[in-house]
């Protein structure tokens, strides 16, 4: 199979979808890789290392995009990178579709099979592709969180761990999962007061005992959720539903009673958001707004600011699914595997994956026998 990594164009987007080791792996299993050129290079990797493990450079994205059988990204195209959807095309990457009627529509219409790195799960329910984005997320929403509640960013002027004879911030994380642990990890350990909610009991207790009862851990319901909105200087906005859009969880009556100065980091923002006062996706250029008195943080690409740790995070999970749909094709990588059938999103226009189709108004066709009616391709 021919594969095409191209350059991400999304704002202070770093990451790459391919490392030098992806490229040899890919190679060795018999593949060609077309790499954008300078693609690697917010990454650390220079076109001279994916030249040395067998990748051939390509000076523009319409170049690695029209030679490409299956293009492997990190975010959803931008509608510059629309032309380029053609009939016959797999696009592995995060899609994120619910909240994205555009890109849904053009991926429909161009034909081309979509499979979503965050809905690739497996049987206990788990994301493998998108595991490792949660934790660098969860870490980094305390950290910047942290910043903002500086007063020259903006904030209240409260350092989070407080120090002796000072009481530390209060950091409320709606959530449990993933992204809510990994936040509550750095939380606590820059000595911040900690409250997480959730609706599973079973969450709650796991994560009382992974953290030896330093958290405090609430049932999430309206009242619960405005006592601790109320008293928090850092909220986080934590809430995933695979592939679905998240609801809105955090009224804004709730953000109004919040003491003026405190910060909102809405980690679910690439699902549409769990705070309703997030009504737009900001960028690292331009990452904040003031409402109510409030700092919301709402970026949607955080990974992309550490790309780093994010891109090596990353490619540690998605090249071996990578390297299945390029040696196998989609069709029999997909049979064979149920959590990568899980992840096809749309293919050869029609909507594949339940929760998408249902939160934009699509009639939702199986992804496999609507490959097998087009004789494995899409």
């Amino acid at each position: 199979m021919i594969v095409g990594v191209p350059a991400e164009i999304k704002n202070n987007e770093n990451r790459v979808a391919i490392t030098p080791a992806g490229v040899e792996a890919l190679r060795k299993a018999g593949h060609e890789v077309f790499v954008q050129a300078s693609a690697g290079t917010g990454s650390g990797f220079e076109d001279q290392e994916y030249l040395d493990k067998g990748a051939e450079v390509l000076d523009t994205a319409a170049e690695v995009w029209g030679k490409a059988e299956m293009i492997i990204k990190v975010k959803e195209p931008l509608p510059e990178e629309y032309a380029y959807f053609r009939k016959g095309l797999i696009l592995f990457t995060y899609l994120h579709l619910a909240p994205e009627a555009v890109l849904t529509k053009a991926l429909v219409e161009g034909g081309v099979t979509a499979v979503g790195y965050e809905t690739i799960q497996l049987e206990d329910g788990s994301l493998p592709l998108l595991i490792p984005m949660s934790e660098v997320a969860g870490r980094m929403a305390v950290q910047i969180g942290a910043g903002l509640l500086e007063k020259p960013q903006g904030g209240k002027g409260i350092l989070l761990g407080g120090v002796p004879g000072v009481q530390p911030g209060e950091v409320v994380i709606v959530g449990g999962g993933i992204v809510g642990t990994n936040a509550a990890k750095i939380a606590l350990g820059m000595g911040a007061r900690v409250t997480v909610l959730d609706l599973n009991a079973n969450r709650l207790r796991a994560l009382d005992d992974i953290f030896c009862g330093r958290l405090i851990t609430v049932m999430s319901d309206s009242y619960h959720l405005e006592q601790a909105v109320r008293k928090a200087d850092l909220l986080i906005g934590a809430v995933l539903i695979p592939g679905a859009r998240a609801p809105k969880l955090v009224k804004e009556y709730m953000v109004q009673q919040m003491a003026e100065g405190s910060v909102i980091v809405d980690v679910a923002i690439d699902q549409g958001g769990s705070i309703e006062t997030i009504d737009r996706i900001t960028t690292h250029e331009n990452p904040t707004y003031v409402k109510h008195g409030v700092v919301h943080y709402a970026v949607a690409n955080m990974p992309g600011a550490v790309a780093r740790t994010s891109t090596l995070a990353l490619t540690n999970v998605t090249i071996p699914y990578a390297l299945q749909i390029a040696n196998h094709g989609i069709h029999v990588a997909a049979v064979n595997n149920a959590a990568l059938a899980r992840g096809l999103n749309v293919v050869a226009g029609h909507v594949t994956n339940p929760a998408v189709a249902q939160s934009l108004g699509y009639e939702c066709a199986d992804g496999i026998r609507v490959l097998a009616a087009a004789g494995g391709r899409n």
